[in-house]
């Protein structure tokens, strides 16, 4: 029997941004912190991380990779090249298989 996962559980920017505080301004362990606060350890450490890197623009809520509207066109042109070379370099091996001499 397959089991279905859970969905991610998700947490406002304001709440990230004190759990941030709290873990840097309490002399008790992340662990604790995390555990109280009902998150992992390593998320704490996330966080904190994307708020040193972006600042204001932390936990901007959009996850994973851009989607395929909003990504640039060079972006787009760059993945459809890619697979395009992928194509070539099957066709040249399929090429060179039936041009060799099968008797």
């Amino acid at each position: 029997m397959t089991r279905k996962r859970n969905p991610y559980k998700t947490y406002t920017k304001e709440f990230k941004a004190e759990a941030v505080k709290l873990m840097e301004e309490s002399d008790r362990p992340a662990a604790e912190i995390a555990l109280e606060l009902g998150v992992r350890r390593n998320q704490l450490y996330k966080w904190k991380e994307q708020l040193q890197a972006k600042g204001e623009q932390a936990f901007s809520g959009q996850r994973g990779r851009p989607k395929k509207e909003n990504q640039s066109e060079v972006t787009t042109l760059r993945q459809e090249n890619e697979r395009l070379k992928e194509e070539v370099e099957i066709l040249k091996k399929a090429t060179a298989y039936f041009a060799k001499d099968h008797s």
